[in-house]
Formats: C-alpha cells, sequence, structure tokens
C-alpha cells in the first residue's frame, strides 16, 4: 500500500506567481511527497503525491486559474487497474 495515493498534477495560470512561496505553503500545510512546483511569475506547474487532491486544488485556484488537472489514483495503477 502506498502512503500516499494520488498522483495530482495541474498548472496555475496567475500575476505575482512565486513558486518558492507555493513549494513552501504545500510543504507546510498539506501531507504528501514528491512535490515539484516550478514555473514562473505567471504560470506554475504543482506535481504532489498526496491522500487529499482536492486540498491542492482548492489551495492552488486560490492563486489563480487551474487547467490540465490530472489526479491519478496510483494505488490502482500499481495493481494493473486504470488510474
Amino acid at each position: 500500500m502506498l502512503e500516499f495515493r494520488y498522483d495530482t498534477q495541474l498548472l496555475i495560470d496567475g500575476q505575482d506567481l512565486d513558486e518558492d512561496v507555493i513549494f513552501d505553503y504545500i510543504t507546510e500545510h498539506f501531507k504528501g511527497d514528491c512535490l515539484l512546483a516550478v514555473g514562473d511569475e505567471e504560470t506554475i506547474k504543482i506535481h504532489f503525491h498526496t491522500n487529499e487532491p482536492w486540498l491542492i486544488l482548492e489551495y492552488a485556484a486560490s492563486l489563480g486559474e487551474i487547467y490540465d488537472i490530472v489526479v491519478e489514483d496510483m494505488d490502482r495503477q500499481s495493481r494493473g487497474l486504470k488510474g
């Protein structure tokens, strides 16, 4: 069984985005691992393994428009099922 079940990926479009601030906020407020927050002041890509992807989506939506959202169930994938 995986510690963190959902691979959560998305893009955020906004203004004055700071990947370091976003990375630190997610690290401090959400449980998970394999966090990536990369981009520039207008677009940030998030990749995060968590058991509560809806919390990441809610936070990201508070920063700007979110799109290209992918939430994959890694537990199902590891059992050979569609994710």
